[in-house]
């Protein structure tokens, strides 16, 4: 079974809508190798429609300039790519496809197809969203940005029930940014504020 693993960009305010403004200045060579290591753990791209013009409208250029970034955007474009779209799409950039069918069961699908060992979801919050509430993510690999967005998407929407999550790993970054590598957890035993007086602060001066 495919591990399906979400790697957004996110404000310390929950936003996951990437401003340039408070994204790019926080870009270093920490947060280019936690990138770069989540996309070596995934065969596929699973990726919004929003999310796939953007890429399809910057990385096939880049490749083709051969700038310092060119390598990243050939192992982008040699991927396999499949698009969350309602609607029949045009796609330009090789190896991409339309997501066929209802979203969770077509990713349940795809998580059991053989040979496919990490599906990566860049960006794209409405599915993180969606297969999140379906209990299909595995793993979600946050790059907390030290800085309140104030505005934007976020990535936790309104719901009735909370998600609650194990750290599987944590990292620090010199601009302030903190790497941090969730998966789903059953929910801890309710406790009552009786039952935690006793590590409450004692007061003393």
């Amino acid at each position: 079974m495919a591990k399906l693993i979400s790697t957004l960009f996110i404000s310390a305010d929950g936003v996951a809508e990437i401003d340039p403004d408070w994204h790019f200045p926080y870009f270093d060579d920490n947060m280019g190798r936690a990138v770069d290591e989540d996309y070596q753990a995934t065969d596929v791209i699973l990726i919004g429609r929003v999310t796939y013009d953007s890429f399809a409208g910057a990385w096939p250029d880049r490749e083709t300039a051969g700038g310092e970034d060119a390598p990243f955007a050939k192992a982008l474009g040699d991927r396999r790519k499949i698009v969350v779209s309602r609607q029949d799409l045009d796609f330009t950039w090789r190896n991409s496809e339309l997501l066929g069918g209802d979203l969770v069961d077509a990713v349940t699908e795809l998580k059991a197809e053989p040979g496919i060992r990490g599906i990566g979801i860049p960006g794209s919050i409405s599915v993180v969203q969606q297969l999140l509430a379906a209990g299909l993510i595995d793993e979600l690999r946050l790059l907390v940005h030290p800085v309140a967005a104030r505005k934007g998407e976020r990535l936790f929407d309104e719901g009735d029930t909370p998600y609650h999550l194990e750290l599987l790993a944590s990292e620090v970054y010199p601009t302030g940014v903190i790497r941090l590598i969730y998966t789903p957890a059953s929910p801890p035993e309710q406790v009552a504020y009786d039952e935690i007086t006793d590590k409450t602060p004692s007061g003393d001066g």
